[in-house]
């Protein structure tokens, strides 16, 4: 344990629904509310489950207790959320509670930064070959949820095949971008809101590369509450990476082998129908098609 290090503690919901850790924990914490939930938990990370009475009469005490004694290292602790939207991840130094921004977090406050910049720098067409997908796995007219729109370029495209599309974004400036250019756009966070529907059909292009692996489990698991197709674009490679192309930030990556990737589909209740290369400037992409169950 080093002493020196502040504990970094993952405030997650109670009533989430197979909540997935993307880091090593080494206990998880609850009140006596969320002890059902903490045990799943537990047993899933195979940690030690603790239950704290006093968690929701005293948050602030008892997890600078719990900070005290896992300093350097990670927590979970369930049902509190200290005022903040849930997941969120929290560092205590001596002075106070601290909100850690996650690697999405600051991806998404590059594009908030820098929407015009980036509408100007990316290609002007829009994803051709994951639209024909989809139009081959749904009927015309098909109502479509759409992640992470951006500037609206595919949107349009599917409309004009002939699909309903609600657009949403996580960041604010495409959603008033997409609205100046006469479209109805929602705010729509892919990791931390509810999608409602049914659709016919979730799409997503290059957005899922912005996703941690945990991150993307719990989406593709959303999505297949939602929808019976998925549609979406991502990159071929190893690893993770930091890149300011585009935007002269930096935002960040996840790259897929396609192994890892069809098996991460098959275990959040996808079935690839179809999984085509496209090439680009910056590597491979793949274009995928996949069908709940």
């Amino acid at each position: 344990m080093n002493l020196m290090c502040p504990a970094r503690i993952l405030l997650l919901p109670a009533d989430g629904q197979d909540p997935e850790v993307g880091e090593r924990v080494v206990q998880v914490y609850a009140g006596p509310f969320e002890a059902s939930a903490g045990s799943r938990l537990a047993e899933h990370l195979g940690v030690r489950l603790t239950v704290v009475p006093e968690l929701t009469q005293h948050p602030d005490a008892e997890l600078q207790a719990i900070a005290d004694l896992h300093r350097g290292e990670a927590v979970v602790v369930l049902g509190l959320d200290l005022g903040l939207k849930l997941p969120a991840v929290v560092e205590h130094t001596g002075d106070g509670w601290t909100r850690i921004a996650s690697d999405n977090e600051l991806t998404l406050a590059a594009y908030e930064q820098a929407p015009d910049k980036f509408r100007d720098t990316i290609p002007k067409d829009p994803n051709h070959a994951l639209i024909d997908l989809l139009a081959a796995g749904i009927p015309a007219g098909g109502r479509v949820l759409e992640l992470g729109s951006g500037t609206g370029r595919d949107a349009i495209e599917l409309e004009r095949r002939g699909f309903a599309v609600r657009r949403t974004d996580a960041t604010r400036a495409f959603v008033e971008m997409m609205r100046a250019d006469g479209y109805a756009a929602d705010d729509l966070n892919a990791l931390t809101d509810e999608y409602g529907g049914p659709y016919d059909a979730v799409y997503a292009s290059a957005v899922f590369l912005h996703f941690t692996r945990p991150e993307l489990t719990a989406v593709l698991r959303k999505a297949a509450r939602c929808a019976p197709v998925l549609a979406f674009a991502t990159r071929e490679g190893k690893g993770e990476e930091w890149s300011s192309r585009h935007l002269d930030l930096p935002r960040h990556f996840v790259l897929w082998p396609e192994g890892p990737l069809r098996d991460l589909l098959t275990a959040t209740g996808w079935t690839v129908e179809q999984l085509e290369r496209t090439e680009s400037k910056i590597g491979t992409w793949f274009q995928v098609l996949a069908r709940r169950g």
